[in-house]
């Protein structure tokens, strides 16, 4: 594209050596600035990717993908519509559920718990990968045994293991000789299980559905249906269809309903983030052509002999945005490569530094993710990489307009 007399001297002017070193060391400074910006752009970038895939899982790895109940919380005759559902598109797993509020009481210890009446045949349907049971097993839930799998974290807190009593408080009365009493039933303890996420472990049991529907007075009617699809992101148009197919005597609920704002939450701040590190390299970008107008200024001499030598002025304009461009082309190149270099090493390199210096970034207990992650993404790379790219060039037309303005006989008048 350019021919090889302005590329010779644009590289020449990109370290002045004899008249200014604080030109080129502003060159430096600019080139370094842009290496930092993309280099923190692309690791923190992958970071936040990282974040947001671990978060995703860990959530709705114990949430449903899609839920359908009936519009007073209640599903009649699930049978039916459990065939019906099983079938639909996109679906890969569906699962009866009963889910009420109840209380666990391990003698003085009580806790307020979520629990889930399941079908243990079928909770592997539309359990997560992320959901591991620490002790025992869902086939551990049999009809009638009242058997309970509780999270690791609420069976710490009632200091119960496996084989151990513990007994659940349905916040409804009964009426018996002895007054208005609630209904209570002991369960014994026949696994824990971790789901990633320590919100859920702490305030989570699982029960067998048939003796959740005795305990909540639901012999032949579920909460809902839940079901799990072979693309998450596809829930809400999935949900509308099947609202549309089930009618109105269904409700039917996707997970970007309860938890949708959370994830938009964190898109924004990735954006905002993304947005706040593009400055260093705007500042980067700044001190590029502050450089390139000391150097228009120092070479005015030279390409006023230049111009005299008929040099045309495009052909001037050219020198300087090769050198300015040189510089971009660097600082990027550089820059992508040790961000590339440190996204996909920082679960080493953060442990390293814990180790070295005795601390923790995220300590486990305190945030539900004690390791960072990261997910790098080539396209988050190319597209920074092609901005600073862009904005280098763009950084180069004034001063290189400038500079092919420059009258060679107001130049050299007084040299």
């Amino acid at each position: 594209m350019f021919k090889p007399l302005e590329l010779f001297i644009g590289q020449r002017y990109t370290h002045s050596r004899r008249r200014n070193r604080f030109i080129s060391f502003i060159s430096f400074a600019s080139m370094l600035g842009i290496m930092l910006g993309v280099m923190v752009l692309i690791t923190i970038l992958s970071i936040m990717n990282g974040f947001e895939n671990e978060l995703r899982s860990r959530i709705l790895g114990v949430v449903s993908h899609v839920t359908v109940s009936g519009t007073d919380g209640k599903l009649s005759h699930w049978q039916e519509a459990y065939k019906q559902l099983e079938k639909a598109p996109h679906v890969v797993g569906a699962a009866p559920y009963i889910q009420k509020q109840v209380m666990v009481a391990n003698g003085k210890l009580l806790r307020g718990v979520l629990m889930q009446g399941i079908q243990p045949e079928l909770q592997t349907n539309v359990s997560d990968t992320s959901f591991q049971l620490l002790a025992g097993s869902f086939g551990d839930l049999v009809p009638r045994q009242y058997s309970i799998i509780l999270g690791a974290g609420l069976a710490e807190d009632l200091q119960v293991y496996p084989g151990d009593k513990v007994t659940v408080v349905v916040p409804q009365v009964q009426v018996t000789p002895a007054g208005v009493l609630p209904r209570v039933r002991r369960f014994t303890v026949a696994g824990v299980f971790s789901s990633g996420q320590q919100e859920f472990d702490n305030f989570s049991a699982y029960i067998h559905l048939e003796d959740a529907g005795r305990l909540f007075k639901m012999p032949e009617e579920v909460s809902g249906v839940r079901l799990k699809l072979d693309d998450l992101f596809k829930a809400q148009s999935v949900s509308q269809q099947l609202q549309h197919q089930l009618g109105n005597q269904y409700k039917v609920a996707d997970w970007s309903v309860e938890h949708g704002v959370f994830f938009r939450a964190v898109k924004m701040e990735k954006i905002a983030m993304s947005f706040i590190l593009f400055l260093v390299v705007a500042v980067a970008l700044f001190n590029l052509v502050a450089s390139l107008m000391m150097a228009v200024n120092d070479k005015s001499a030279d390409i006023a002999i230049l111009r005299t030598f008929g040099l045309e002025p495009k052909r001037v304009q050219r020198i300087f945005m090769i050198q300015g461009s040189i510089i971009g082309v660097i600082g990027t190149v550089v820059g992508a490569i040790l961000g590339v270099l440190l996204a996909s090493n920082i679960h080493t390199i953060i442990p390293a530094i814990e180790n070295a210096f005795g601390f923790k970034v995220f300590p486990a207990e305190v945030f539900a993710i004690s390791e960072i992650p990261s997910d790098l993404r080539w396209s988050d790379v190319a597209l920074i990489s092609l901005a600073a790219l862009v904005f280098s060039v763009l950084a180069t037309l004034y001063p290189s307009w400038r500079a092919s303005q420059i009258q060679p006989a107001e130049s050299l008048r007084y040299e």
